[in-house]
Formats: C-alpha cells, sequence, structure tokens
C-alpha cells in the first residue's frame, strides 16, 4: 500500500500547495524521513540530486516552524548548501511549501548583492538557504547571529567537503544551539561525511536511499578516441544532436572556447562556471531547463549538484581527474530509472591511462576510433552536421523578467515546479578552474 502525503504528517494546506504543482504522492526518500523530520531527530540520509530531498527535509521544517515569530537577525532553521545554483534550486522547491505555512525564507549566496541580504535577515527571516562562504562572511559582519538555529539541514554534505568547505562547515555548526536536530543528506558518506556525523549528530536515523556511486549499470560508457585535429568538429556534430546533452570541460577558458565554437557552428550551447555573474549563471541553466538551448558546457564544480531533468548525454571533452569526478560527470544523466550515454573524447595515446580511471570507477567503456563523419558517432551519440549558422540567443520576453529570489515575490502560486528550472550565458575569466 502506498503511502500519502496525510499518512506522513504532513499538514492539508501544506498538501494543497503541493497539489497546486502536481505534487500528489511522496518519492521514496520523502516517504523515509518526513516523519523523522517532523518528529526532530537526526537524520543521516544517503539520497542523490533529483530524489525529491528538498521537499523531505524542507517539509519536515516548514512545519516545525510554521508558528514561530520571526526575529531580527536570528533565523530558526539553516539549509546549507555548496554551490549558488543548488541554492537556488532549494529556495524556488521551498518558497511554495513556506508561503503556504506562513514561514519565511531568504536565500544567502555568493555572486548576489550584500545589502538585500542583510536588509532581508535584519526584518527576520525563519529559515536561511546559504552557501557556506557567504553565510561565513556575513556571520563576520554581525549581519545574522546563529545562536537561535534549532533545525540544520546539510543538503550534498560531500560535496561541500570535496569544494573545501568543510572546516567553514565546521565554525557554522559551532555557532548553531547545541542539541538543535541536525539533518545531513549525502550522495556518498565518506570519512569527512562521518566525522560531521560523529561531531555534530545525536543518534541519527539513518536511511540508505542511493547506491554509494551513480547508477552506472543504466548508462552505455563510451571512450572515443580522436585525432585533435578532428576534436572540434566531432564536437560540434555531437553537440548538434537533438536532447538535451552536458560538456565537461577541465577549466573556465576551455569553457568559454568550447561555447564560442558550438555557438559559431549553429548549436543553441550556454558556458556555466565559477567566473560568470550570477545573473549569466542563471540565466543559462534557465534557457536549458526550458528548451532554449540544447547543450551545457561546464566545469565540474559549477554542475555540482545541479539536476536538471532529462539529460540524456554526458560527453567528457577533457578526461577527469580521477574516478569520483567520472562517477559525478556521469551522475548527471540515468536519473529517476531512466538511461544515458557517457562519452569520454580522448586522444589515442591516452587510451590506456582512460581504461585505468573508468576501471577505478567500476566501468568498463567500450572503445571505438572516431573521424567526424563516422556512422558509429551517430549512432552511439545521435551526431549530425550542425547548420554552420551562428546561434543567436533570443531575446527574454518582458513577462519573464526576472524577480527577486530571496523576498518571496516571485511567480504566483502554482506556478513552480519541485525541480528546479535552470540557468546558460558568457562572460570570460580565463584559466581558473570551476
Amino acid at each position: 500500500m502506498s503511502m500519502s502525503f496525510a499518512d506522513l504528517g504532513v499538514p492539508a494546506r501544506l498538501i494543497q500547495s503541493l497539489e497546486k504543482a502536481g505534487i500528489t504522492e511522496p518519492f521514496p526518500v520523502q516517504v523515509a524521513t518526513i516523519p523523522d523530520a517532523i518528529a526532530g531527530r537526526d537524520i543521516l540520509a544517503r539520497a542523490r540530486t533529483g530524489s525529491g530531498k528538498t521537499l523531505a527535509f524542507g517539509l519536515g521544517m516548514v512545519i516545525q516552524l510554521k508558528d514561530t515569530p520571526t526575529r531580527p537577525l536570528q533565523p530558526q532553521g539553516l539549509i546549507l548548501v555548496p554551490t549558488r545554483e543548488l541554492a537556488m534550486q532549494v529556495s524556488d522547491a521551498m518558497r511554495p511549501i513556506a508561503e503556504a505555512a506562513g514561514v519565511r525564507t531568504r536565500l544567502v549566496a555568493g555572486g548576489m548583492p550584500y545589502a538585500k541580504q542583510i536588509e532581508a535577515i535584519r526584518r527576520g527571516t525563519n529559515i536561511v538557504i546559504a552557501t557556506p562562504g557567504r553565510l561565513n562572511d556575513l556571520v563576520s559582519k554581525g549581519a545574522v547571529d546563529l545562536s537561535r538555529v534549532r533545525i540544520t539541514v546539510l543538503d550534498e554534505a560531500d560535496q561541500m567537503c570535496d569544494m573545501g568547505f568543510l572546516p567553514q562547515v565546521r565554525e557554522i555548526l559551532d555557532l548553531t544551539r547545541r542539541g538543535g536536530q541536525r539533518m545531513l543528506f549525502s550522495a556518498t558518506l565518506g570519512r569527512d561525511v562521518d566525522g560531521l556525523v560523529r561531531a555534530y549528530m545525536s543518534a541519527p536515523a539513518r536511511h540508505e536511499l542511493a547506491p554509494e556511486h551513480a547508477p552506472v549499470e543504466s548508462m552505455e560508457h563510451h571512450i572515443m578516441l580522436v585525432h585533435p585535429a578532428d576534436k572540434r568538429e566531432v564536437l560540434a556534430r555531437i553537440a548538434a544532436r537533438e536532447g538535451r546533452t552536458i560538456l565537461f570541460a577541465r577549466t573556465q577558458a576551455g569553457v568559454d572556447r568550447i561555447t564560442e565554437q558550438l555557438i559559431a557552428e549553429g548549436v543553441a550551447a550556454g558556458g556555466l562556471h565559477g567566473g560568470k555573474t550570477q545573473a549569466v549563471r542563471t540565466r543559462t541553466l534557465k534557457n536549458l531547463q526550458d528548451g532554449v538551448t540544447t547543450a551545457l558546457v561546464a566545469t565540474d564544480v559549477a554542475a555540482r549538484g545541479i539536476h536538471v531533468d532529462g539529460i540524456t548525454l554526458v560527453v567528457q571533452v577533457d578526461a577527469p581527474n580521477g574516478p569520483k569526478d567520472y562517477l559525478h560527470r556521469a551522475g548527471r544523466t540515468a536519473r529517476a530509472g531512466e538511461t544515458g550515454t557517457v562519452v569520454t573524447l580522448a586522444h589515442p595515446k591516452s587510451q590506456r591511462e582512460l581504461e585505468r580511471l573508468t576501471g577505478r570507477a567500476g566501468v568498463r567503456p567500450k572503445v571505438t576510433r572516431v573521424r567526424p563523419a563516422d556512422e558509429a558517432l551517430a549512432l552511439v551519440t545521435g551526431a549530425r552536421q550542425p547548420s554552420g549558422v551562428p546561434w543567436i540567443e533570443p531575446k527574454p520576453k518582458r513577462a519573464e523578467r526576472s524577480f527577486d529570489r530571496g523576498s518571496g515575490r516571485g511567480p504566483k502560486r502554482g506556478s513552480w515546479t519541485p525541480r528546479s528550472k535552470n540557468v546558460s550565458g558568457g562572460g570570460k575569466r580565463p584559466t581558473r578552474r570551476g
């Protein structure tokens, strides 16, 4: 017998808000964790991006804080995430249920104006959704006091550790109320995450809702050996395919160069990395989600934690640094029971090294030597000849102008989706990674 949101203890007015968005049945991660979240228990859950975990911890937090008055500078709930894009996705998913419960939320992330964030926290907010760096900045300025935070969520905890945020996360947790509820969600449970659990959680309810690594068995894996003189044309043909594609490059400069080349060939593409402004990053993901673009070129750091529906092909333009990066990249496809394809482009001399790397990732890819017009390339990736006419990004309609994501003044209730609307664009800062 399937469970309903009412069975899990979710109030009727929040269920109505979910139904307006077309959400009528809880996902497995929500069935497993919502009762513990509402009860105030510490939770340790292994779950991947796109599994529905935002509503799992979000509903529990909103239900507990719905009758709590706000105080200037002193939020009662805190959600920590590794990147701006993920913070925006969590904020978008949380806003409708928070509004339905009369709970105030505020997005706090780098690349956004300090003044608006500081003013909103000064006026009072129940929940802060934040990246560690910007939150620590505001704490150091005296713009936020975390001593009354009684519910803390660490989302994508393994990624925060991988990105070097562990010391900042510990500093933040040390400032929150002792004995408060902690919920930790992570795709993997390594040594750093285990250290957080031992230091900051009390007898957490444990929920295993995802395998340790990406579901590699639901993907096709290929290494395509390409001569350097053919690589640009091969890439353009692959990116011109039907369907959504993510292409990974190692550096910001590489992302910009590849994006410009694809656009010049007639491919609707956007680039995503940490050197772009927040407005550009937001537009880039939204263009991909809305179908304005079909190809996203990104660095590993910029793509961490991002969930975009319907990615059917991942292309590794530059080889990953190790098996963990391979699995992270591959995990952008084959979600929610779907299948996908992962292609790594490589110089023929790199074949053995790459095969060793994929072997450590638990993958045995098929190796093929290809030229731009080869049938094998088209059969695996759907590659086709691009138009050759430079693509021009359409101007957004006036009705689609952006809104202040943290103010609560957004689309009319019922216009959201629980899977975030995601982003694209230009702007350069050379050579930096991420």
